[in-house]
């Protein structure tokens, strides 16, 4: 199936993207392996636009798929910048990604933006970026943000309602730091401990630069201190308030992307996360996923069906059985609660 191009005797037709969108920890890259899982072998190939997972390292702290995930579908921009050389900025994602989508679509693939970085999603799919304008502040966005796109994008927005984004994202934390967050912070924080660029922005790196600083890594195994204790509690409480504030903050600049004249296709996961929050057992985790998979993943494949096949003419099969996919991952069915 052919995804670029020029129609015989029309006019040029725009490539194909599609950008899965939303808060942190919404879901969106569980979703692009369940949107793999469902079509064809070889459909998809991901491109990063979380602006901390671009660069190399803390991928724990930042979330990053585990390889057996990545071996799921391929991905690009994701871990591939050292950090210590800077920001990369909007302007050179856009440089980037374009080239990444170019890439893709020559291999009559389909690219899949995935990230919550709207600052990125934006300067990449716009037809006119400029630099320098930052659409994501002031009243007069409408203005600054175009409704003038240079890709023919579908966009699949992962929503969930606020109160319940809030109550799961500190268990999220928790999540982290059971699987080494803390460990790989103190490393990171040795070798990295001056400046305020690229993985350094990274929620988790100043919320913990007080801690190091009071106590050099190496962390002291079972360290019994209660002083010590409560101002690593205190970190930690710093990092669940500010990755709360951030899913606020890019649920706003979302909203103001809608406002402007984007497309957005809502998929509600509020129930999903209400059922991940409150489940304890096996059961209500059988729940959440049977609630994902009506509400989220359904929906998107219908989506995603349509806005490939429009003009072609004929469609593609989705795969039901999920098996080889669960295989890859190494477990059945992955871990809710550490997708993002």
């Amino acid at each position: 199936m052919d995804f670029s191009g020029p129609k015989p005797n029309g006019p040029q037709r725009k490539d194909k993207l599609l950008v899965i969108m939303g808060a942190t920890g919404a879901g969106k890259s569980r979703l692009s392996l369940d949107l793999a899982a469902r079509f064809p072998p070889a459909t998809f190939e991901v491109i990063n636009a979380d602006k901390m997972q671009v660069y190399k390292g803390l991928d724990v702290t930042t979330n990053k798929l585990s390889a057996p995930e990545l071996r799921v579908v391929p991905h690009h921009l994701l871990g591939e910048f050292d950090s210590r050389d800077g920001d990369v900025t909007p302007a050179e994602f856009r440089r980037l990604a374009a080239q990444a989508v170019s890439s893709v679509v020559s291999r009559r693939k389909v690219p899949v933006l995935v990230g919550g970085s709207n600052s990125f999603i934006h300067a990449l799919v716009v037809d006119r970026f400029e630099p320098d304008c930052d659409v994501f502040n002031g009243e007069s966005v409408t203005v600054a943000v175009s409704s003038e796109l240079r890709y023919d994008c579908c966009f699949l927005w992962v929503d969930v309602s606020l109160p319940v984004l809030t109550a799961y994202l500190p268990q999220r934390v928790e999540e982290m730091l059971d699987s080494g967050m803390f460990h790989e912070l103190a490393e990171f924080y040795g070798e990295n401990s001056a400046g305020r660029t690229g993985l350094r922005k990274a929620i988790g790196v100043a919320e913990f630069s007080r801690y190091f600083k009071e106590y050099p890594p190496p962390p002291a195994a079972e360290d019994e201190d209660p002083v010590r204790r409560g101002a690593y509690d205190e970190a930690v409480g710093e990092i669940k308030k500010n990755t709360c504030r951030l899913a606020k903050r890019q649920i706003g600049k979302i909203a103001r992307l809608r406002k402007a004249g984007w497309d957005l296709r809502r998929l509600d996961a509020t129930e999903a996360f209400r059922a991940a929050v409150t489940s304890d057992d096996e059961e209500e985790g059988k729940r959440w996923s049977e609630i994902w998979e009506r509400e989220v993943v359904e929906p998107s494949v219908k989506i995603v069906r349509h806005f490939l096949v429009e003009e072609e003419g004929r469609g593609l099969s989705t795969k039901e059985d999920q098996g080889e996919v669960k295989m890859k991952l190494g477990r059945e069915g992955g871990d809710f609660k550490f997708w993002v």
